[in-house]
């Protein structure tokens, strides 16, 4: 377009050219007047000429101008869709990092119930994991209801499951009052026996032989009661299950 622009000025010219020497013939050469004319209309040609090149100039610059703005709107367009590339990745990336938070917190709680607490168990401060406690607390939980049936399964599971169990005792114990109060006298002799064997150092022990005796005492073994009374009050002289002990004796003789 702008090479058909600058043909037409040539030719423009050229006409111009062509015309002059034929006009100022007909005018008179000799003419100051017509020569002053011609040399008017030839600078009008010239100024012309350079306004016509100045403007396709300046048109081929808007061109180049409106082309880099063009391509400049669609580098913004690129920036403006990769930045909502980047907001989705960073969204997504904090959803995942929030998951992930959620998860360890998650794990760690289900660590800390897996791991051992500090419990006080007849005075003494022992470790415990939760399960075992949970364990115990319902086997206890059933005997104080009154359930004691179930109660004698679920201490006799515990026993088992949780041999060396800081629970383990008191468990082995109350299994045998949970027998005592079924009025099962031969197997709350047994339980008790195991407590006094097992965990002769436990506070429950001396207590445990104060029930073996009752429970011969039951089955109207007086002579076995008698000897585990005295039993109780030689291996465990100055516990308060002793005293009963002595008291008891007195009564039997």
């Amino acid at each position: 377009m702008m090479k058909t622009s600058q043909s037409r000025l040539a030719a423009i010219a050229l006409a111009f050219a062509a015309w002059l020497p034929l006009h100022a013939s007909a005018g008179l050469l000799d003419d100051d007047e017509a020569r002053r004319a011609i040399l008017d209309l030839r600078a009008k040609v010239d100024a012309l000429s350079r306004d016509m090149n100045a403007r396709i100039d300046a048109k081929s610059d808007k061109t180049a101008t409106l082309e880099m703005l063009n391509h400049q709107e669609e580098t913004m367009q690129e920036i403006a869709r990769l930045r909502g590339q980047l907001e989705v990745l960073a969204n997504q990336i904090a959803t995942s990092q929030k998951n992930q938070r959620d998860l360890y917190a998650d794990l760690d709680a289900r660590i800390k119930k897996l791991e051992p607490r500090q419990e006080t168990i007849d005075g003494q401060t022992a470790e415990v994991l939760p399960t075992e406690k949970k364990s115990y607390d319902t086997a206890m939980e059933l005997f104080k209801s009154g359930d004691y049936k179930a109660a004698a399964n679920a201490l006799q599971d515990f026993v088992r499951r949780y041999p060396d169990s800081a629970y383990a005792a008191n468990a082995q114990y109350w299994l045998g009052n949970a027998y005592y109060a079924q009025r099962d006298y031969k197997n709350a002799i047994a339980a008790q026996e195991a407590v006094v064997s097992n965990y002769g150092t436990s506070s429950k022990a001396p207590d445990a032989m104060l029930n073996i005796a009752s429970n011969y005492i039951e089955l109207k073994d007086k002579k076995n009661a008698k000897k585990v009374l005295q039993q109780l009050v030689s291996k465990f002289p100055d516990t308060a299950a002793a005293a009963t002990a002595k008291d008891r004796l007195a009564a039997l003789k």
